[in-house]
């Protein structure tokens, strides 16, 4: 809602924010348990003791963070809006087909994955390639629901929540080797 006031500086709610990501997702099908499954197929061969829980735990931690939320928010209107057939042509026909050659939902998505380090590539890149469990129904065109960025934002929010479990993982090694995360000294 736009304030009319003009004295009156506007000022984000991150609260709002937050809760607008987590109900667009919900109202669009997407359970965060469904991203979370993803995460397993991502990080379970390099992590064979990685629980649900976990994976949850490092979904909820990526959609907690601004960047992602506003990617998140932008990408399911922008699907929205070319479902109600409320864009201008030729984006409109381009979105509503998910057009090959059309590369800006990977870019948004790449907004996403960028928030845990180069990682996060690798891994939405094969995610996106292998397309499993709500993937594969996200990028099933006979619903006749426009998924032309979501199907991109859930791989890619998977991607940095693995990511996240990689570097966290990391730094648990470290510690456990040597006592800390810094950089031993050369010798």
């Amino acid at each position: 809602m736009a304030v009319n006031d003009s004295n009156i500086p506007y000022s984000l709610n991150s609260k709002k924010v937050a809760e607008a990501t987590r109900s667009l997702l919900h109202k669009r099908g997407i359970k965060l348990e469904e991203i979370a499954e993803l995460v397993m197929i991502l990080q379970k061969k390099y992590y064979p003791n990685l629980t649900m829980e976990e994976c949850m735990e490092n979904v909820d931690a990526v959609l907690s963070k601004r960047e992602v939320q506003n990617a998140v928010l932008t990408g399911i209107q922008l699907d929205i809006l070319a479902e109600e057939g409320n864009l201008i042509s030729p984006l409109q026909e381009m979105l509503a087909n998910d057009e090959g050659l059309y590369g800006v939902d990977e870019v948004l998505a790449f907004s996403i994955v960028n928030v845990y380090g180069s990682i996060g590539f690798t891994n939405y890149g094969y995610i996106d390639k292998l397309k499993p469990g709500i993937l594969e129904q996200l990028n099933d065109k006979s619903s006749g629901r426009v998924h032309t960025f979501l199907d991109d934002i859930v791989g890619a929010v998977a991607a940095a929540a693995s990511s996240r479990i990689a570097h966290r993982k990391q730094a648990e090694r470290e510690i456990e080797l040597f006592g800390t995360t810094e950089e031993l000294p050369k010798e």
